[in-house]
């Protein structure tokens, strides 16, 4: 695991916010004159949400920006100053960014602090796959906690977060309430959709091929979503700052892709794929595209927008689970 240097980065962003005036984390500070509010999102695909249901009435910083791992973010001086100057932060929560707890116990900014995961009931972490016969053990210590955070993987989670987008956005700037209803109506409307096109891409793939082998332990909602079995992972750890497997850690999820006989496993955009790439060639299967997973993709790629990433994912996992072993 990389060091921290947030300790450090916290002093000097408090000698240049030390004139603000005091105010709870969760107040919401309302633009003055008319301004644009601005709010930060956390990670990439929180953010296209995020500007989604705030359209042209807000101004979105994405702290995490597409194909970055934010499971070894560490940030930037200019990344805390936005934060102490923001009028809204959207994060994930459930430990997906816990360098932002010790942000907000030193700096106390007086932009509300909205964790859109909230209503949402999370998975523990090691908890079984829908139909497998358990996910991988939390890692002793591990920064994360004891949850889950990759919510997202679930469509109906998605529809929750833009509904406390929503929320959160009419309470910073009451003006443009309708503007933020209307825009959140019609994303739960394409999500929606979403939703009905993955199952019934899921629907042509046989129940007995629906195992997934991936880089960590990233898909444990789709799974339980959307009827799959997570197998195994290459790093068996729901980060990916777990470090390398053990040659016997390796040897054991190959073992497992033979006597499943599934016929492709699935790196992923912000993990090892060279690492993937060696199991699939010592299991005898395939290597299928790139799944994202923690982050969207390049503007002009597959997975650019939350909506595209998921389909993508779900097209890319049917195809390469439906071939012939």
């Amino acid at each position: 695991m990389r060091p921290r240097v947030i300790p450090f980065l916290l002093a000097w962003v408090l000698a240049l916010v030390a004139p603000l005036p005091a105010a709870s984390p969760m107040a919401a500070q309302t633009p003055a004159n008319g301004d644009v509010v601005h709010v930060i999102a956390s990670f990439s695909i929180l953010g296209d949400l995020v500007r989604q249901v705030g359209g042209d009435a807000v101004r979105v910083t994405t702290l995490i920006g597409p194909g970055t791992d934010a499971h070894t973010y560490d940030p930037a001086p200019a990344d805390l100053v936005l934060l102490s100057e923001a009028d809204v932060v959207f994060e994930n929560g459930l430990g997906f960014e816990p360098w932002l707890d010790g942000f907000y116990e030193s700096a106390q900014p007086p932009g509300a602090r909205v964790v859109v995961t909230e209503g949402i009931t999370p998975r523990a972490a090691g908890e079984d796959h829908d139909t497998g016969d358990g996910g991988a053990a939390p890692d002793e210590g591990d920064e994360r906690g004891q949850f889950d955070p990759h919510i997202w993987h679930d469509v109906a989670n998605a529809v929750v977060i833009v509904s406390n987008i929503r929320d959160a956005l009419v309470a910073a700037d009451p003006a443009h309430t309708s503007e933020f209803a209307a825009n959140a109506a019609a994303a739960i409307t394409r999500l929606e959709a979403l939703d009905a096109s993955i199952r019934e891409q899921v629907a042509t793939l046989p129940e007995e091929r629906r195992k997934l082998v991936t880089s960590h332990d990233t898909f444990g909602y789709f799974a339980d979503a959307y009827g799959f079995e997570v197998l195994g992972t290459a790093l068996g750890s729901l980060s990916s700052e777990a470090g390398d497997p053990s040659a016997r850690d390796i040897a054991l999820l190959i073992e497992e892709i033979e006597t499943a006989g599934v016929p492709a496993i699935f790196a992923e955009n912000v993990g090892n794929v060279d690492l993937m790439a060696s199991i699939a060639a010592e299991a005898g299967v395939t290597l299928a595209p790139t799944l994202y997973t923690d982050a969207l993709g390049p503007e002009g790629s597959p997975g650019a927008t939350y909506e595209a990433m998921m389909q993508s994912n779900v097209s890319t996992i049917v195809t390469a689970l439906g071939a012939s072993s």
